[in-house]
């Protein structure tokens, strides 16, 4: 959505679908930070490794999973059309990662295996969309005390059955640590001298991938290809929400993340940033919709080697997608070149384990590995079919 927008444009229709990391700090006015006392830099960062879990990244599941996905390279759920095989199903979104389909009362997500960054798709990994699927409906389980949700059932691996919702224009990105690597990512705006970003007063002296002195929030909308910074006046003067929408939504967003932080921090890692998105159901309620703290939405770190990394000048251990934008931001223009290389296969697999360590990581559980017998796309519509004749 444009900036233009009026105040009166309508909400679209769209769906998804205990002590925090960090002392609960007052939020301050117009989500403003107050610049931190100068500290020695080896204390810059919070003591945090020294407590956490040791994790390894390159353990022997690795190796089964990596087989796996290079066996799988070629049945990955690129595309979908189950507006041809579902009855009375209308697709009315294909996303970068998601396609929607409408029923009579209902809205069908399927979480594909494309990979976006960039405002495009990069490639397909192996079992990325049942990954996501299955990480979202575990946080969605867990946040239920901090917010509804749009989730009716999960039919599939791949897919969430979920209210139809009217869908507020705004995504909810909050983030603990100055990082990242896109136009939008809070590192390059710092570093390109902004100090004033999405309503927040940023300190200076910060250097790449150092913490935050609070979590903030930086609000985003939607231009016609991208998505762009909004402050929280903006977002009012625009219609985009009310004053009470906004104060209510961006209250449930801070605290579904320090949940996050705690969480991830219990089991070894760093909650980093992600973003959320919210709508009304028909009842009028505010509701949490599409994925949570899922490794397209959010980054996460390993937390044990987090502070010897940063001191010593090395970007961290990353359990998210950030690899994967680099190879491709060294490699080309991600924003500009029509055509992009193809992305390296040992990098693809490098995803699929990622993404699989992140979820075994969060939930405690094993992963499921797919029954590649079973075309994807069929088991997907009779699935669908069977649960959309019980609802």
């Amino acid at each position: 959505m444009s900036l233009s927008v009026p105040p009166t444009a309508q909400n679209p229709s769209k769906t998804l679908l205990k002590p925090p990391f960090l002392p609960r700090l007052p939020r301050p006015h117009r989500f403003s930070m107050p610049k931190p006392a100068p500290s020695p830099s080896n204390n810059r960062t919070l003591a945090i490794s020294s407590q956490a879990k040791t994790l390894d990244l390159h353990g022997r599941h690795r190796d089964e999973v990596f087989r796996s996905a290079e066996g799988s390279l070629s049945n990955c759920l690129s595309e979908t059309h189950l507006d041809r095989t579902v009855p009375g199903l209308k697709s009315i979104a294909k996303g970068k990662v998601r396609d929607v389909y409408e029923g009579k009362e209902h809205l069908v997500l399927v979480t594909t295996d494309r990979q976006s960054a960039f405002d495009r798709v990069l490639a397909s990994i192996p079992f990325k969309g049942q990954v996501l699927n299955e990480t979202s409906l575990w946080w969605f389980n867990k946040t239920v005390h901090i917010t509804p949700n749009a989730v009716v059932c999960v039919p599939d691996k791949n897919v969430t059955i979920a209210k139809k919702c009217s869908v507020f224009p705004v995504e909810f990105v909050v983030r603990g640590f100055v990082t990242g690597s896109t136009d939008t990512s809070l590192w390059t705006v710092y570093s390109n001298g902004v100090r004033r970003y999405c309503g927040n007063l940023l300190p200076e002296g910060m250097v790449k991938n150092q913490k935050l002195p609070a979590n903030i929030l930086t609000p985003t909308t939607k231009s016609t290809d991208h998505d762009v910074p909004v402050s929280p006046d903006e977002i009012i003067e625009l219609g985009l929400m009310t004053q009470d929408e906004y104060a209510e939504v961006s209250s449930k967003a801070l605290d579904l993340f320090a949940y996050g932080q705690q969480v991830a921090l219990e089991n070894g890692l760093l909650l980093v940033d992600t973003k959320y998105e919210f709508g009304r159901d028909t009842d009028g309620t505010i509701t949490l919709i599409d994925e949570v703290h899922t490794p397209d939405s959010s980054r996460y770190w390993i937390a044990k080697s987090y502070e010897e990394r940063f001191n010593a000048g090395l970007e961290p251990e990353n359990v998210d997608k950030e690899f994967l934008r680099l190879w491709f931001k060294d490699h080309c223009d991600p924003y500009g070149d029509k055509v992009l290389p193809e992305a390296p296969q040992e990098l693809v697999c490098e995803l699929a384990w990622r993404y699989i360590f992140l979820f075994e990581t969060i939930t405690n559980t094993k992963f499921e590995m797919p029954n590649i017998e079973e075309p994807i796309h069929d088991r997907i519509s009779k699935n669908v079919s069977q649960a959309l004749s019980s609802l």
